[in-house]
């Protein structure tokens, strides 16, 4: 299958290399990344080891691929729309944070399927990615039901010898992995900690309660997700990823700006369209923002 990776950064790169050892896999992304991989090819280090060959560029237009991932960061998604509509692929799936894929669906004329991923990925140098941790790759149609073109994405997933799932209830788990996100990223992005601190203690209480409030926004958007669900699955990703550094942490150690706007900023808009209050999250939403604005990233 040819695939293109729009969005070669930590998880782009390390999907879509493990993806090249069986595919016809493109990456795009930053000069000094995608200029390594042309010439020497892909490293993945970690609990993946492998050296493949993608191809690599900067170029965002005017691919044509059976397949686009796209995998950039959840503020760009607008833009990475706009580029895919300059090139001929026949169908999109999002491995983003955040309620992403409408975006792409109001803008391209192709199927946009719905996509998590628990695989951890840092690209610790040009041309080369570490697997952090080995998890599972979900897929399925954006709206939910079988989908032939998520089978064939699926497939070409197992083929890689991706551990992938492609499943029909798309909408619930895109809001369970809100509510996760909802709870883990903001809280250890402000308190500077590892996810495993979320287990006990205060932090504990405030990332329950961000995901109870995404899951109690789920409902009122006519998906069903019990409190109870949300919460064991935070505990479930605190505890398989404690010595992990959440993306959004990663994101302020490294001074850039944060996806606070497509997770718990996410929330709190769909909950203001219920007119319903959710202040766990507006208050993470509010700190983040502002230290992005102090740091002159909004």
């Amino acid at each position: 299958m040819r695939i293109l990776v729009f969005g070669a950064g930590s998880l782009g790169t390390l999907v879509g290399g493990l993806l090249a050892s069986v595919h016809d896999v493109t990456l795009v992304g930053r000069q000094r990344h995608v200029a390594r991989v042309s010439k020497t090819g892909l490293d993945i280090v970690g609990a993946e080891s492998r050296h493949v060959t993608p191809q690599a560029t900067t170029t965002q237009t005017g691919h044509d691929a059976d397949l686009a991932l796209v995998t950039v960061k959840s503020f760009d998604t607008l833009a990475a729309a706009d580029a895919l509509a300059e090139c001929t692929v026949d169908s999109v799936l999002s491995l983003q944070n955040g309620l992403t894929e409408e975006r792409l669906e109001s803008t391209l004329d192709v199927p946009v399927l719905a996509g998590t991923v628990t695989y951890g990925a840092r690209l610790i140098a040009p041309g080369r990615v570490e697997c952090t941790g080995v998890g599972r790759v979900v897929l399925g149609a954006l709206d939910g039901g079988t989908s032939p073109v998520a089978e064939r994405a699926g497939k070409a997933f197992r083929d890689a010898n991706i551990n992938t799932l492609v499943a029909s209830d798309m909408p619930r788990r895109r809001w369970e992995k809100l509510a996760v996100n909802a709870g883990i990223n903001a809280v250890t992005a402000l308190t500077r900690v590892e996810n495993g601190a979320l287990a006990t203690d205060e932090a504990h209480d405030v990332a329950h309660r961000a995901a109870r409030e995404t899951a109690r926004i789920a409902r009122l958007a006519g998906v069903r997700l019990p409190n109870r669900v949300a919460r064991e699955a935070l505990d479930r990703v605190v505890e398989q990823t404690a010595a992990n550094h959440s993306s959004m942490l990663q994101d302020v150690e490294s001074g850039k700006r944060t996806e606070v706007d497509a997770i718990n900023g996410a929330v709190v808009e769909t909950a203001e369209k219920h007119d319903f209050e959710v202040p766990t999250n507006r208050t993470l939403t509010a700190l983040l923002r502002a230290w992005e604005r102090g740091e002159g990233l909004r």
